[in-house]
């Protein structure tokens, strides 16, 4: 407990690098009373790395890159709180070498990423994108829009996580059977939820609709590329998919070429191998396809959940983790998220694997932590 009350009393540089609500900030400052609190948006990488070695906490959300190179210019760095759920943009590894906690928010993004989903599907459906154009450009094609229902359709969700449970709720209120893979889910946990449990080459050859809703793990048994052509090809002819979860998640060669072949009725992204989408070919051909319907990764950008997220953050201890206070009352208690016991031999002696309800890669509640701890 000493090197935690140490560490509290350090605490007193915060560096913010993307915009969360004002409440939050608030709540920092009352927290904090004696910290030094700067808000510095869009900064490059270069202008980031200048600054950053002073500071004790950083805050940021999805676009600042937390890497190897930025925590090795931050030598009094002792924590990294993102405002949302993924931690894709955080060097995990290299905070784990230098004993600095990361911290998330993986409630906070929940309801408008499912309900970003639902609207995808529906756009999808009824062609709401292309009609928009076709009626701004002075044409009226009615004929030519014809849409689905998605009432007694099957949607096929991957990954039975929050979103996921989040997604069939709303499905069903729409008429739609759900069914889902998730390897780590139990028939517990999908009865609640209303679905029912199949393999994913099973999801995937009944479903009409498809959603992503897992998060992009490395390695023989992760998810990366999780569609590739195979499973793409397992599809019905004329289904539609959504992927709101991660870019990487799909294979967009595999999925351009099934486009090619007239398989697919459409698709949604929100998310891509790369952001901002720059002049990755493959990216610009997607783009092209009127299938295609495209948001610059919003799934998880809504006025409410800008002003939430902080609260929503889960509880491990008002005080342990006061170096992020804007992001949990003192009723709140922080999720810690140490990735190996390697902390404890970086300095925090008191350090240990605090998640008790952990997420596997398909965000499904387990009772123990599964990282390397």
């Amino acid at each position: 407990m000493v090197a935690v009350q140490r560490w509290e009393a350090n605490v007193q540089h915060i560096l913010l690098t993307e915009r969360i609500a004002q409440a939050g900030i608030a709540l920092l400052r009352k927290e904090l009373p004696q910290a030094q609190i700067d808000e510095r948006i869009d900064l490059s990488p270069e202008q980031l790395r200048a600054l950053i070695g002073s500071y004790t906490a950083l805050i940021v959300r999805s676009q600042t890159r937390v890497t190897s190179e930025l925590l090795a210019a931050a030598p009094h760095l002792q924590v990294v709180g993102c405002a949302g759920s993924s931690l894709e943009n955080i060097d995990l590894e290299a905070a784990t070498r230098r004993g600095v906690l990361v911290v998330n928010a993986p409630r906070g993004e929940v309801v408008v990423a499912s309900e970003h989903t639902i609207a995808l599907l529906l756009a999808l459906a009824q062609h709401i994108p292309a009609a928009n154009r076709s009626i701004k450009a002075g044409m009226w094609e009615t004929s030519r829009f014809l849409g689905v229902e998605l009432y007694q359709k099957v949607l096929g969700i991957l990954g039975l996580g929050r979103v996921g449970q989040e997604v069939a709720q709303r499905a069903h209120t729409l008429g739609m059977h759900v069914v889902a893979y998730d390897p780590s889910a139990s028939m517990q946990q999908a009865k609640r939820a209303g679905v029912t449990l199949h393999d994913k080459a099973e999801v995937l050859q009944r479903a009409d609709f498809v959603t992503l809703h897992t998060a992009l793990t490395e390695g023989s048994s992760g998810t990366r590329t999780l569609l590739g052509a195979q499973q793409l090809h397992l599809l019905k002819p004329g289904a539609y998919l959504v992927n709101c979860a991660r870019g990487g998640l799909i294979d967009e060669e595999a999925l351009l070429a099934t486009l090619k072949e007239g398989r697919l009725a459409g698709v949604a992204l929100d998310v891509f191998s790369q952001q901002p989408l720059g002049d990755k070919t493959i990216l610009s051909q997607l783009l092209l396809d009127e299938r295609v319907i495209v948001t610059p990764h919003v799934g998880a950008s809504t006025v409410e959940d800008r002003c939430e997220s902080p609260p929503r953050w889960p509880e491990t201890s008002s005080r342990r983790c006061v170096a992020i206070p804007c992001m949990a009352s003192r009723r709140s208690r922080f999720r810690q998220r140490l990735h190996s016991s390697r902390v404890a031999a970086a300095g925090k002696k008191d350090a240990v694997c605090q998640r008790p309800m952990a997420q596997d890669s398909y965000g499904s509640q387990l009772d123990v932590c599964t990282t390397q701890c």
